[in-house]
């Protein structure tokens, strides 16, 4: 398969490489029947699930088009379903037992009403004893301090090409950060600059939200070797589950 790196979505897996977190999530993948990736990038989670045996459904859904087009091609089997649209936009009745959202995906529900649409369309989604994990980075610790004039530079794995990535961030609007990425490289003519927009809900803030969603927290980590979730965590882990 010839990879396009001059296509954001080919650099997708390049940025995100496999780790600690993807241990932990593919863990729970393995141990349920039906599983819907909400976010799935380029699938690289689910893939993973197949080739480590997953004989059941999974389902990954996301919004872009270019890395769900990937996450089709990169499906030697193609037997995932792939579906295109948010999480807000999600349309399953009790057909999953486990719903993940990895890559602080959550945090890019930035308005009320998105968070709202979102939480009840994967709670629908959920079947009775079903859960949703997910993850977003503590505010406490104030991360995007350290993200303005951040950059590192990857390599693709065909020719050695290397590509610069930088953040900016832009302003601070209460529990909203927005940033910019540019990427640099011998791809483009000019850089490739994208907008981010990321909400940093404390736990309070969003166990009010999971509770208006019909959530509760049964479980939440401030790390992924599920030490207990404190105010100098890093992470929010939360594993919640439908009320009665």
């Amino acid at each position: 398969m010839t990879t396009d790196w001059r296509d954001e979505a080919a650099w997708y897996d390049v940025f995100n490489p496999w780790g600690t977190s993807d241990d932990f999530y593919l863990d729970l993948v393995m141990s349920a029947d039906r599983v819907l990736d909400v976010g799935c990038g380029t699938g690289t989670l689910l893939r993973r699930a197949r080739d480590e045996g997953h004989p059941g459904r999974l389902c990954g859904l996301d919004p872009d088009k270019g890395r769900l087009a990937r996450a089709q091609e990169l499906d030697r089997a193609q037997d995932i379903e792939w579906v295109l649209g948010d999480a807000a936009s999600a349309n399953w009745d009790r057909e999953f037992d486990l719903a993940v959202m990895t890559g602080h995906a959550f945090q890019e529900l930035a308005a009320d009403d998105v968070v709202r649409a979102s939480l009840a369309a994967v709670r629908a989604a959920l079947d009775a004893g079903g859960r949703f994990i997910f993850e977003t980075r503590h505010p406490a610790k104030r991360p995007w301090e350290d993200w303005d004039g951040m950059s590192f530079t990857a390599t693709n794995p065909d020719d050695g090409g290397v590509v610069t990535v930088s953040y900016k961030v832009l302003g601070v609007d209460g529990d909203v950060v927005e940033t910019t990425e540019t990427m640099v490289g011998q791809w483009w003519d000019e850089p490739q600059v994208g907008d981010g927009t990321m909400r940093f809900l404390g736990p309070g803030r969003l166990a009010a939200f999971l509770d208006e969603a019909g959530l509760v927290i049964a479980e939440q980590y401030g790390d992924w070797a599920r030490a207990p979730l404190t105010d100098d965590s890093e992470e929010i882990i939360t594993v919640a589950a439908g009320k009665g």
